[in-house]
């Protein structure tokens, strides 16, 4: 799925990364705790959170995500979004909940972490 579809299909703000829109995510991961995803998550594109901290940019970066959805409508920092676009890591925000935002990239297609 391309993070375009993504957007569309949450209602999503872009905050930074359009030249990544047409990058291809092929599973997903909503967490608030970055030890879990660190943890429990392998070749994970996209992140679902509602954290917002410097914490999420980082741990993305380190798992090789390409794409942070912010949920319940967070907003991340102006230093949160300067790391992300160095990190080359796109950046949305959607007022869904994480439940709902996961269920709906489920049942398009998304799939989670295979363990």
């Amino acid at each position: 799925m391309k993070i375009r579809i993504l957007q569309e299909l949450l209602g999503a703000e872009l905050i930074c990364g359009e030249e990544h829109l047409d990058c291809d995510v092929h599973s997903a991961c909503g967490s608030d705790m970055m030890s879990d995803v660190l943890a429990y998550v392998k070749d994970q594109a996209v992140l679902l959170t509602g954290l917002v901290n410097s914490q999420v940019i980082r741990t993305a970066e380190m798992m090789d995500m390409v794409c942070i959805v912010f949920v319940r409508s967070k907003r991340p920092t102006l230093e949160m979004i300067e790391t992300a676009q160095e990190s080359g890591i796109a950046l949305l925000s959607t007022d869904k909940r994480m439940f709902e935002a996961c269920g709906i990239l489920y049942t398009n297609g998304l799939n989670g972490a295979k363990t």
